[in-house]
Parts: structure tokens; C-alpha cells; sequence
């Protein structure tokens, strides 16, 4: 053995000598800085030529090679999986060691023609080993998929009971049976994000690595990968169907109904979340320990199991991003955006490597994206109130449809204050730790927006105000939209982004129509009752009293007859206009009938002039503002 050892060590430095040396007086002189060194490195040795067909040279070679073969071809043709006994196993991986350590040992005089020839060999049988190891890789993997180990939390190895590890088909985990023999492994719907999936049992994951780790050192990291990478890939593919998750093309998501497109939001939000804080966090990790101290090959196999199922998440929500911007889809929308944003930082994390960069820069891409779309529905918004036709006026001036649509619109909108802030803030960036408990420094993008929105409504408003051709009617009109917008305003977030200033000023407007209605209104009918020195003059006061009254009569009823109609949609607004009326309207009226009756050529008379008593204007004044439309 130390015979060979020394032949091996000879040879080596013939070689480097030759190697190095340009011209025969060159390598002469490697050769005799060598013999310097070491008595075993004497001149005659080292200058000894080697004969094309010396064995000598190669007996060691030959002897090993020979050793090899017959333990390595043994485990190739074995029809059993060579794994299912640990002594056979451990007698494979020596084999293939020796073969690598020989390979290894002699590549230096690969020069060498007969040294050569014998390293063709080599690797020839390194080859036949590679694909039988690569089955046993690829068998262990679809083996061990069929135990399930659930734990909470893999860092302080806390783990479930028994009950929960045995899960059946509706629980944690299960098989999906796809043919006769081949079963592929799925995780179940869950809804709790701490747990780690273990998909293959520890004493396999060692094995794993184990031949991961020769596969490595032959030179067949990347066929090892690939192994590895197709089997988990399908796992995550049938897990993400198993969820619900569909494959659809941007074209299949645009063309969908609402609904449905709908209900598929739901469902991939489910998915996005258990791959992203379960199934691939549990992939990095079964990654890692297969390719412990192979980093690289790690990563790579990691990229390859998750890119597949990681597109087809993104691209759903990319589609839902370019697809119409109708004002309706807003809030699944956010939905999509809120929960690619708070995945976030798992992008970061569990995507961390060079080879997963392109995903998690698609991901950063894809959110952004989904904020422009939010960004064109309120644009959408937009141009729906300034199209938004006056057509025929609504029916007692009450709530306009396109108010109570957009108030209760924004209303809902700003449930998402915080997301919406960062769609409105263009340079915003995801963050790598957001937390929804959190304030934002400013909101100013997102209440200029919402101060411009309510900016065109009242606009709009207004324009279909003038269509009313009684002023009075028209105020009512503006009087019933200002306060529903006011009170929506106060009682949600809006009234946060558009400010106290903003409440106070339309509050002042609603005030405005009523005092503008009032005088529209009545001031006809309290000219009728308006008397002045001459109409009381002995000769007039009778007559000019007489028809002041008739002319009342006929204000008033023909006021109540048209009011009776209208309508006043808040409970409160309208018994306060009624008061107010009264109030305006009781005294004037109480102060003539007083004077009528003191007029002596009316005097017992006047009753049958005066057709309604206080009480009277009072009670049909209580009657105004019962129309039936534009009520909540």
C-alpha cells in the first residue's frame, strides 16, 4: 500500500514537472528543485521517463478502479431500492467517496494517456453511480412525502399533539392520489400562519442530504437540484389547487364575471397568505437542511420549487391590476393591494437569495401597479360624477342617487384610510415591517383627492339645482344633499382627511338654502299680511283687509298644496324647517287676524273672511315635507 502511495507521489511530481516546464532543460530543472526537497525525490526517480504502457504507472488505478466497479455495479443493477437497507446505503455512498477521492487524487495526470484512459473509466462508473443515486434521491423524496410532521413554531420545537399529526384529508395535512401508484402530497386549507410543515420525516431529510452532498462533490449539483426541485414543485402546484387557486391566464381574469372574479379574490388571497407565511418558509427550509453547507445549490433549488407557484400568484394579481377600473371593484382591489403589501416583508425574507431577486423586485413591481389601479378607479370616480347627466329633476328635491352613491362610496373607501394614503403617495415604498396598528406621518395626497371629489359632487349638485324652476324647491334640493354630505363627512374617516374648516363651511351652506328657501317660500305670503298705516285708514280697512286675507287663503294653501310634496329626508332637518316656518309665519299671522277683528266695519264678520284660526296654520304647516321619495 505505501509501495502505491509512493508510486502515486512520484508520478505526481512527473507530471507537474512536465506540466510546467516549456522545453525538456525547463522541466530538468523542476525536476532537480524537487530532489532538494525530499530524499524520495532523487534525480534518477524523478528523471525516470514514463513508458506510454509502463503499468507501474497505473497498477494502483487499475486495482482501485477494479475494487469499484464490482461494488458499484452491484448497487446499480439491485432491482430493490438500495436505501431500504441502511447497510447497503452506507456502502454505496463509501463506494462513490472512494471513486471521487480517486477521481480526485489522479486528475492532475490526466496528461498521462494511460493514466487518462483509466480516468474515462472512472468516470464512466461515476456516471452509472450518479443515475442510480439520483433515482434513490428521487424515490426517497415521493416516499417520504407520505408522513406529515406538523410543528408550531421549528425554532423551540414545540410540536402538535398525535390527533393533529393524523390528520385525515379535510385536516392540516393529506394525499392526493393521482393515478394508481402515484401520490402527491398537499397541504390543506389552514388559517393559522405559525405553523411549519415538515413533508418528510428527519431520518430522510439526512439521507437526502447525504446523497445531495456526493452528487455535489461528482459534479452533478445541478441534475441533484433538478431532482429535488421537480418533486417539491408539484407538491406546492396541487397544494396551491388545493386551496382553491386556480390557473388562469390575464385574459381568462379580464373576461370573468365580477362575481366570480370576486369569489376567485377571495380565494387567492388564502392562498397568498398560507404560501407565503406557510408552504414556502417550510420549502427554505427543507431546502437548506437537503443542501446543508451547499448554499448555492440551495438557493437555486429553492428558486426552482417556489418560482412556478410564486408567478402564478403574482400574475393573478398583476391581471386583477390592468383589468377594468370600474368604480364597483375598488375594494377587492385593496384587498389585493393590502395583502401583497403586508406579504411583503415575507418576500424579503424567504426570498432573500440572488437567484430569487427577479421574484421579489416582480412582487415590489406588481404592488405598485395595483396602486395605480386604485389610483385610475377614483379617477373613473371622477369622471362618473362629472358625467353624471341632470335629466329630469329628482321628485321634491330630495336626495340625489349620485350623493348618497358617492358619500357612501368614500365612506367605505376610507375603512382603507391607511392604504389609500399610500396608493395617494406616489413615492411610497412597501414596507419591510408594516404593521396595521400604525399612524401615518401625513395624509395630505389622500385629502386633497377626497377635498377635489367632494369639490365635483357639489358641483355637480349645483348644476342639477338649476333645473328646478321654483328657487325655493331648488334651495330644498341643495338643503337635503349638503346635509346628508355633512353628516356622512362627520361620522367616518372623512371628516378626519377633510378637516373641522371643511364641516364648518358646508354646515354654513346648508344654512344658507334654509334662509334661502324661507324667503323664496314665504315672503309672498307675509307681504299678504303686511299692514301699514293707510291700508287701516276707516274709508280702506275693511276692503284692503278683505283682501289681504283671500290673498293669504291663496298663498298659503297653494305653498302647503306644492310642500306637501317635497320632501326633507333627515327626521331632524325637516322638523327644524317646520319650526322655523312656524316661528316666521305664527306671529305675523296671530298679529293680523288680532287687527282684522278690531276693524269695526269687518268686525263680527271677520270669521267668515278668516278661513284658518293660528292652530289651523300651524297643523297645515305640520304637514309639509311628506313626500315619498328621497328618504335613507
Amino acid at each position: 500500500m505505501a509501495e502505491n502511495g509512493e508510486e502515486k507521489l512520484l508520478a505526481m511530481a512527473r507530471h507537474i514537472a512536465k506540466t510546467l516546464g516549456r522545453n525538456e532543460t525547463m522541466a530538468d530543472d523542476i525536476l532537480q528543485i524537487f530532489s532538494t526537497f525530499d530524499g524520495r525525490f532523487s534525480r534518477e526517480k524523478l528523471s525516470e521517463k514514463v513508458a506510454e504502457d509502463d503499468p507501474r504507472v497505473c497498477a494502483a488505478l487499475e486495482h482501485s478502479l477494479k475494487s469499484l466497479d464490482r461494488q458499484i455495479a452491484q448497487y446499480v443493477a439491485a432491482e430493490h431500492p438500495i436505501w431500504a437497507d441502511s447497510v447497503d446505503s452506507s456502502a454505496f455512498l463509501d463506494a462513490i467517496d472512494e471513486l471521487i477521492g480517486t477521481i480526485r487524487d489522479w486528475g492532475p495526470m490526466a496528461g498521462e494517456k494511460t493514466v487518462g484512459a483509466c480516468l474515462v473509466r472512472a468516470e464512466d462508473l461515476m456516471q452509472q453511480a450518479m443515475f442510480r443515486i439520483e433515482e434513490e434521491f428521487r424515490s426517497l423524496m415521493e416516499r417520504g412525502v407520505e408522513s406529515f410532521e406538523l410543528s408550531r413554531d421549528y425554532r423551540n420545537g414545540e410540536s402538535f399533539d398525535s390527533e393533529e399529526e393524523e390528520e385525515d384529508e379535510e385536516g392540516v395535512g393529506g394525499v392526493i392520489r393521482n393515478g394508481e401508484d402515484h401520490q402527491i402530497p398537499v397541504a390543506q386549507p389552514i388559517s393559522d400562519y405559525e405553523i411549519i410543515i415538515d413533508v418528510l420525516p428527519s431520518a430522510t431529510i439526512n439521507d437526502l442530504h447525504e446523497i445531495a452532498k456526493r452528487m455535489v462533490a461528482a459534479g452533478f449539483g445541478k441534475e441533484c437540484s433538478h431532482v429535488y426541485s421537480s418533486c417539491r414543485r408539484e407538491f406546492l402546484e396541487e397544494s396551491l389547487s388545493r386551496l382553491g387557486l386556480k390557473k388562469l391566464s390575464i385574459e381568462e381574469v379580464h373576461k370573468m364575471p365580477w362575481q366570480d372574479l370576486e369569489d376567485e379574490i377571495e380565494r387567492w388571497i388564502k392562498a397568498a397568505n398560507v404560501s407565503l407565511r406557510i408552504l414556502f418558509p417550510s420549502e427554505r427550509r427543507l431546502c437548506d437542511r437537503v443542501f446543508f453547507g451547499f448554499s448555492s445549490a440551495s438557493d437555486l433549488s429553492f428558486m426552482e420549487v417556489c418560482r412556478g407557484s410564486t408567478i402564478q400568484l403574482l400574475n393573478f394579481a398583476d391581471a386583477v391590476a390592468i383589468g377594468s377600473r370600474s368604480p364597483e371593484r375598488l375594494f377587492k382591489i385593496l384587498d389585493v393591494f393590502e395583502t401583497l403589501r403586508d406579504l411583503m416583508p415575507e418576500f424579503e425574507s424567504v426570498f432573500s437569495d440572488q437567484y430569487c431577486l427577479v421574484l421579489r423586485n416582480e412582487a415590489i413591481t406588481i404592488w405598485k401597479r395595483l396602486g395605480e389601479a386604485i389610483r385610475g378607479i377614483f379617477m373613473e370616480l371622477e369622471n362618473l360624477i362629472r358625467r353624471d347627466p341632470a335629466k329630469a329633476a329628482v321628485p321634491g328635491g330630495g336626495l340625489h342617487p349620485i350623493t348618497r352613491y358617492v358619500m357612501n362610496y368614500l365612506r367605505a373607501a376610507c375603512r382603507s384610510c391607511q392604504s389609500l394614503e399610500q396608493v395617494f403617495d406616489e413615492n411610497v415604498v412597501p414596507p419591510k415591517d408594516y404593521s396595521k396598528g400604525g399612524s401615518s406621518s401625513s395624509s395630505s395626497s389622500l385629502s386633497v383627492q377626497m377635498a377635489w371629489i367632494m369639490e365635483l359632487l357639489e358641483s355637480n349638485l349645483e348644476a342639477k339645482s338649476k333645473i328646478y324652476k321654483d328657487s325655493a324647491l331648488s334651495s330644498v334640493f341643495m338643503m337635503n344633499n349638503g346635509r346628508y354630505i355633512v353628516q356622512k363627512v362627520k361620522d367616518s374617516e372623512l371628516g378626519s382627511l377633510l378637516g373641522d374648516d371643511w364641516i364648518r363651511k358646508h354646515t354654513a351652506k346648508v344654512r344658507q338654502c334654509h334662509s334661502s328657501y324661507q324667503r323664496s317660500s314665504w315672503n309672498k305670503v307675509l307681504g299678504a299680511l303686511k299692514l301699514d298705516s293707510s291700508s287701516l285708514a276707516p274709508n280702506v280697512a275693511a276692503k284692503t283687509l278683505k283682501e289681504k286675507i283671500k290673498l293669504f287663503n291663496v298663498y298659503f294653501e297653494e305653498i302647503c298644496k306644492v310642500q306637501s310634496t317635497w320632501v326633507i329626508y333627515d327626521d331632524q332637518m325637516r322638523e327644524e324647517l317646520r319650526i322655523s316656518v312656524a316661528k316666521l309665519l305664527l306671529p305675523a299671522y296671530g298679529h293680523f287676524i288680532g287687527r282684522s277683528k278690531n276693524v269695526p266695519e269687518l268686525g263680527k264678520h271677520a270669521e267668515r273672511h278668516i278661513k284658518y284660526g293660528v292652530e289651523e296654520v300651524e297643523a297645515r304647516i305640520s304637514d309639509l315635507f311628506l313626500g315619498n321619495g328621497g328618504r335613507k
